[in-house]
């Protein structure tokens, strides 16, 4: 970084000097820079991940913390409510809760987009805890109530039962819950997606606008912290029974639909499928297991919320109306793609978690199984959204995905499959 003194006309007309603060290419390379060795199974080996800008002659990533939420870092630095050499102060701030590590922390192609390590920084990584270097959380544990209307409604029907541990008479659900960050390890996402690592950096630099230069001037740094929206993990139940074979795991994948998981929109069944996928998962942990929601922020198949109202438009304004054989097609006219989801990334949380068995897969998604099976997880049933949920709006959304065949509408096994599962006790 350079700094230069130009002239301009100030507001009398005068010539004024301003600085002006010229960046280079990049950053010298030093010594200073802990290497991240990806995939070891202990983290001393392994490296933490310095994303600060508090240490710039340590950090060993591209990018920075919180995704997105680094320009709002910015705006307040920039208007003066922020200290840019502010240091978290981490005091009782640690997992409420222990995940982890599980066998899949040590394995390079099971958890290519997420620290495992990332909830416990400030226990494994003391070494680094100088001042010169800034180690941030990427994960976050903690437990609380949420409080969903239909759960109430569930009670009254009798469909699901207060036990007074999970479900409380209010209705309110008692849930372990993680905030996680992406943390990208770039040779594994490239392997995961069948690229070559440079072509992936050379693809990134240029689509996200030049915005991260190191992509391509700096091929000793392999982990990115990208500018995107991260994932949530509800855990209802014994978290302990996440990793045992003899209880029972539900798990829910669901990605954020805004207007109908908040505002209740039925032009889809995402709200519903959510409600059913939670519970679900209520009655697999009152059984005795587990139940998983994980809510990742890909809104609008990862198009945006923007590009999705486009297309509602388009498709309700074509002639016929609103059909199912153009649901995709009116997407793909606007988008370019039907669905940018990567939904190969996917798995990465489960393996995080530990999860080896998935007894019932709250999802008809074909990609969202398929993702889940490639990469190890067995899955032993597959939960479809009762027809009675399905919003009137929605049977577009319902019979385009059968067509396309993006969705499944069956969750029974084959007879060896189901004589399986039946002979199982939990």
């Amino acid at each position: 970084m350079t700094e230069d003194l130009a002239k301009s006309n100030g507001s009398n007309g005068k010539p004024t000097k301003s600085k002006h603060i010229i960046l280079t290419s990049h950053q010298a390379r030093g010594s200073t820079v802990v290497p991240i060795q990806w995939g070891a199974v202990d983290p001393q080996q392994r490296g933490p991940i310095l994303g600060s800008l508090r240490s710039p002659k340590h950090r060993n990533v591209i990018g920075t913390h919180a995704g997105a939420y680094g320009v709002y870092r910015a705006l307040a630095v920039a208007s003066g409510v922020l200290d840019p050499t502010h240091k978290a102060d981490l005091t009782n701030t640690a997992p409420v809760v222990e995940i982890g590590p599980h066998p899949s922390w040590g394995d390079p192609d099971k958890i290519v987009s997420l620290d495992p390590f990332g909830a416990m920084v400030g226990e494994v990584f003391t070494v680094y805890s100088g001042e010169d270097y800034d180690i941030f959380p990427t994960i976050a544990i903690t437990k609380a109530h949420i409080n969903i209307p239909e759960l109430r409604d569930e009670i009254a029907a009798g469909r699901l039962q207060v036990d007074g541990a999970i479900l409380k008479p209010d209705g309110s659900l008692v849930v372990t819950k993680a905030a996680i960050d992406p943390v990208w390890y770039l040779p594994g996402i490239a392997k995961r997606l069948n690229i070559e690592e440079w072509e992936l950096r050379r693809v990134l630099f240029q689509q996200t606008g030049n915005m991260f230069p190191e992509l391509v001037t700096r091929p000793d740094l392999h982990v990115f912290l990208p500018p995107i929206g991260g994932t949530t993990v509800y855990i209802i139940g014994d978290t302990d029974a996440i990793t045992d074979p003899n209880r029972p795991l539900a798990v829910r994948v669901h990605d954020e639909c805004n207007g109908s998981d908040v505002f209740g929109s039925d032009i889809c069944t995402c709200r519903p499928y959510l409600v059913h996928g939670i519970e679900v998962c209520i009655q697999t942990a009152q059984e005795g297991g587990a139940g998983i929601i994980i809510y990742c922020r890909k809104e609008g198949r990862a198009l945006g919320e923007v590009t999705k109202f486009l297309v509602y438009n388009a498709r309700k304004r074509q002639a016929g109306g609103d059909r199912a054989d153009a649901y995709f097609l009116r997407t793909e006219c606007v988008a370019g793609v039907q669905d940018m989801r990567f939904q190969e990334l996917m798995p990465d949380v489960l393996h995080w978690l530990g999860v080896t068995r998935i007894d019932r897969l709250v999802s008809m998604s074909n990609m969202k199984y398929n993702a889940i099976t490639n990469a190890g997880i067995e899955v032993v049933e597959r939960i479809p959204i009762p027809p009675e949920l399905v919003p009137a709006d929605a049977q577009v959304e319902i019979e385009a995905k059968k067509a396309s065949g993006y969705y499944s509408d069956s969750g029974v096994l084959a007879e060896d499959e189901l004589a399986q599962v039946k002979g199982r006790t939990y």
